[in-house]
């Protein structure tokens, strides 16, 4: 249902800074043409003509930007979960992604993706495919459909991979990925494509290079992996001895923040040359605490980055991480810098709610532009929690009730709406 101009009643919360929530009890939030004009305790008198949707004493917060997410893998999230990174690769995510080949499976299993995706918290989300460009078509027609913002990379791998899942060479990748772009760029209204190298260590320096010089015809964002796994990074000396890093491979071949917006996933071990080649080309980091747990990658100093100025959003790395849910990956994202400092480095401190908050909200959401917060001028991305069925004696304020929905989305929490760039998304259909 489209409404441009609207506003919505409730008790309010966002994000302006990293360290500050902004909270206003049963306010006012004005959506004209899908932009926010700002948070009032009062409704100005020049908004009064506009309709009014009040949710009453539920929780309205901005829209959930899920930076890093797989696809393909859903089919298989919560399996494999006490393996590494690299075991689970081989055992569950090439055999799946192979799968993909088969477009009628594929639309099958895509359709399942994007009905749960468009259900859950996030708004809006960065997401890989496989190296299949029918079945990667169809997943950006799907998610056009759902009324969230998004890119959808083609996946790119031409080496050291299995059999069924490497192009024939990388000339054969680069003409596949060319004439995909040319079908899809500017196709669809909430959907477009992002360059998309799997990771270095299955891409060919031909690849790579072939990849950057489509970069720069097209103007596109890029999203890679970095960092993620030790066995990997040593992975990666071996392959490109020539590199001073792990991101120096990829800005070797401009595909590392030069030429347009790169988002990076994971950099759990980000050497002190590479952060500072991170900050120099504004690379985003897309933290995904769960699948770091889960895959025994380790723990992202989120702390050492922010400090350092680098864009940091969050990301779910379904299947990496086991599903969907934005609200455990800002618990996670939390519990896993407690770690860091009490194990690795006490100077760093961890990671507060409002913090993981902004990641998730503006954070993230900066890498589409201004999103993620209900500041004038932002589009209006916003959801609605219900959080009468998380039972408490307590009387609470709305920071703390955000909070507590937080860790307890799933004992009684309800998305009783979801709006992006102001148009309402139909959690029923």
């Amino acid at each position: 249902m489209r409404q441009d101009s609207f506003i919505l009643k409730g008790n309010i919360c966002y994000s302006k800074t990293i360290g500050h929530l902004s909270t206003t009890d049963h306010g006012y939030l004005i959506c004209h043409n899908g932009i926010s004009r700002g948070v009032y305790p009062v409704l100005p008198e020049k908004y009064q003509n506009l309709p009014i949707i009040d949710y009453h004493d539920m929780l309205i917060i901005p829209g959930m930007t899920d930076l890093h997410i797989h696809a393909p893998q859903y089919p298989f999230r919560g399996l494999g979960m006490d393996l590494e990174l690299l075991d689970w690769l081989n055992t569950h995510t090439f055999p799946e992604e192979s799968r993909y080949t088969d477009l009628e499976y594929a639309i099958k299993a895509y359709k399942l993706f994007t009905d749960n995706l468009k259900k859950s918290a996030s708004t809006r989300a960065v997401v890989f495919g496989t190296i299949h460009t029918p079945a990667t078509s169809f997943l950006m027609e799907q998610l056009n459909t759902t009324g969230l913002k998004t890119y959808v990379g083609k996946v790119n791998m031409d080496v050291n991979c299995p059999d069924n899942l490497r192009e024939k060479d990388a000339q054969t990748a680069l003409d596949n990925t060319d004439e995909w772009l040319q079908k899809n760029i500017g196709k669809y209204q909430n959907t477009s494509p992002i360059i998309t190298p799997r990771f270095a260590p299955v891409c060919s320096e031909s690849l790579l290079e072939g990849l950057g010089k489509l970069l720069k015809k097209y103007q596109l964002p890029v999203q890679s992996h970095l960092s993620e796994n030790l066995s990997e990074i040593e992975w990666v000396k071996k392959l490109f001895p020539w590199s001073s890093c792990y991101g120096d491979v990829y800005d070797h071949y401009e595909l590392f923040g030069t030429v347009s917006k790169t988002v990076m996933a994971h950099c759990v071990y980000s050497t002190d040359e590479e952060t500072e080649l991170l900050k120099e080309n504004g690379v985003y980091i897309a933290h995904c605490p769960q699948s770091n747990i889960n895959l025994s990658s380790g723990i992202a100093p989120i702390r050492s980055y922010l400090d350092a100025g680098i864009p940091v959003g969050l990301g779910t790395d379904m299947a990496g991480g086991a599903n969907l849910s934005m609200f455990r990956c800002m618990a996670d994202a939390v519990g896993v810098s407690k770690l860091y400092w009490r194990l690795v480095d006490q100077e760093k401190k961890p990671l507060t709610i409002e913090e993981v908050f902004y990641l998730a909200t503006k954070g993230g959401g900066s890498f589409f532009g201004n999103t993620g917060s209900f500041e004038d001028g932002y589009e209006m991305d916003a959801l609605i929690l219900d959080d009468s069925g998380i039972c408490s004696t307590r009387t609470l304020t709305t920071k703390e009730r955000l909070e507590r929905y937080i860790y307890l989305a799933d004992e009684g929490g309800k998305l009783a709406g979801k709006y992006t760039a102001g148009t309402e998304i139909l959690l029923s259909e």
